[in-house]
């Protein structure tokens, strides 16, 4: 049996470099051990950069969207929506979708993005994914309700299949 080399030379094991076996992009669990979950302002920051990354002819009509950045949704959302549980949601779009929109509509409200930091968080910890690509995907995601796109939509978009 080998010796591990920080054990022999006395040095402490805590402070010894270790390869963590990390892919790129992808967060190791034990690469920040005892870390201060991202708070809702951090879980904002990362929106607010993925919607930047939107190009200028499609962010220009969310301008005016309010992204919120909640833990969990509320009971009654949870309800209307049949969850089995608050992690179900990760991202909801509450407004009048720009297919439905009339110049001549008085706004009701404003339309909201609600981004759930807990189920966010949940999530990334089960995955392994980029904190930033689940939120921008979910982010993305709500934006294409703003369009009007419906779930089934999205999904055929992204699948990229033609039919």
């Amino acid at each position: 049996m080998a010796m591990n080399p920080a054990v022999s030379s006395g040095e402490n094991l805590i402070s010894a470099p270790f390869d963590l076996g990390c892919e790129p992009g992808y967060r190791c669990a034990m690469q920040e051990p005892f870390g201060e979950p991202p708070s809702n302002a951090d879980i904002h920051v990362i929106a607010k950069r993925a919607l930047a990354g939107i190009p200028q002819s499609l962010r220009r009509h969310v301008q005016d969207v309010v992204i919120l950045i909640e833990d969990f949704p509320d009971a009654e959302i949870e309800a209307e929506m049949g969850l089995e549980s608050p992690y179900d949601l990760l991202g909801l779009y509450h407004g009048v979708s720009l297919d439905k929109k009339s110049v001549s509509d008085a706004p009701e409200d404003v339309d909201r993005i609600f981004l759930y930091r807990r189920p966010l968080l949940d999530y990334w910890c089960e995955t392994g994914e980029d904190l930033e690509a689940i939120v921008r995907n979910t982010l993305i995601h709500e934006i294409g309700h703003h369009f009007g796109f419906s779930d089934d939509d999205m999904e055929h978009l992204e699948s990229g299949d033609d039919t």
